[in-house]
């Protein structure tokens, strides 16, 4: 394929700029038909000009692709996708036309597994207790106090073999821990190839130093660590939550929060923000952060450079080297 195809960005104009600084901007428009200043919202909207659109950029605010859209995008060949899941972005009708849909989910995995890795190595020297204590003590710990702590032959335990959870384990790699890895997916050989002893959900809880969770948001993962669950992990250990709140029962999360016998890292949480009176944001053995480990300020151009490339190999006739498999997304995110 020589030709410049027309393309369009779909998603809330306010990510543009990070997404597709200038020089990325640049590249587009040797590549493709694009004006910067349109960025659909509504493909219904009066005076929306779809009809000769082949390309499909979209992003976060983007509307479904439907049977709607679909009937204005007569010439859609392509959807590059700058963000993660294209779960609720294109359904049965999209896949009945066999487009081929690409994602930068590997791209967003890369910060969120770098967040993880600094969660963990904090964890396991209690930075973030000692900072509390020391904020209240003005003091040094003694070497009773930290004689607990550190990243020595700790055992880290990682939920899930998805695009976050392998890139943690090769993070993990330089450094003296010893890791589990669960995933129903997965064969024990697979997940020694990834570095780590593959295990039952269960004997990975009950005896992780560091339990990191990275399964997908599915309906049968909803609650996967439940009460039960939760209780398995043993005293003073560590929860780190990169993925998704829906998968962890908050209550009895906060429960032993609250009761001081285990300790968090939490990026998010079912409800997004917490409401304003709930006990996470001031528990001294919780580090909460605002959903900040996917990409953020200048790592999203790293998001547009992937549909940049994406969209070079669709011009030059190959396929994308990310093109989501519908199949694919009965367990993935």
């Amino acid at each position: 394929m020589t030709h410049r195809p027309t393309a369009v960005f779909a998603m809330d104009p306010v990510h543009l700029p990070q997404l597709f600084p200038a020089e990325l901007m640049d590249r587009l428009h040797t590549l493709a038909r694009i004006d910067p200043a349109v960025c659909v919202r509504d493909f219904a909207a009066p005076g929306a000009e779809l009809t000769e659109v082949e390309v499909l950029i979209t992003g976060w605010g983007c509307p479904p692709i439907d049977d709607t859209a679909l009937a204005a995008l007569p010439k859609l060949g392509a959807v590059l996708h700058t963000a993660g899941s294209v779960r609720a972005l294109v359904g049965d009708a999209f896949w009945a036309r066999d487009l081929p849909v690409s994602s930068a989910a590997h791209v967003n995995a890369l910060p969120v597994a770098e967040f993880t890795l600094a969660a963990i190595l904090f964890a396991a020297k209690d930075a973030f207790g000692a900072r509390h204590r020391y904020a209240l003590t003005h003091r040094y710990p003694t070497s009773v106090e930290t004689a607990s702590v550190g990243a020595y032959r700790r055992r880290a335990g990682l939920i899930g073999a998805s695009r976050v959870g392998r890139r943690v384990l090769e993070l993990l790699r330089p450094f003296d821990f010893e890791t589990l890895l669960h995933d129903p997916y997965l064969a024990p050989a697979e997940a020694a190839g990834l570095g780590a002893r593959g295990v039952d959900l269960d004997e990975l809880l009950a005896t992780s130093d560091i339990v990191s969770l990275h399964a997908p948001d599915l309906p049968e993962t909803t609650n996967l660590l439940d009460r039960r669950r939760l209780a398995l992990i043993p005293d003073g250990g560590v929860f780190i939550n990169t993925a998704r709140g829906a998968l962890v029962d908050e209550r009895a999360l906060t429960e032993e929060l609250v009761s001081g016998r285990l300790r968090a890292v939490l990026d998010v949480t079912q409800l997004e923000p917490l409401p304003a009176d709930s006990p996470l944001y001031t528990l001294p053995n919780v580090f909460l952060t605002p959903h900040i480990a996917g990409s953020l300020g200048n790592e999203l151009a790293r998001l547009g450079a992937n549909t940049v490339a994406e969209l070079e190999r669709y011009r030059a006739g190959l396929p994308l080297q990310h093109r989501v498999d519908r199949a694919d997304l009965a367990r993935v995110a």
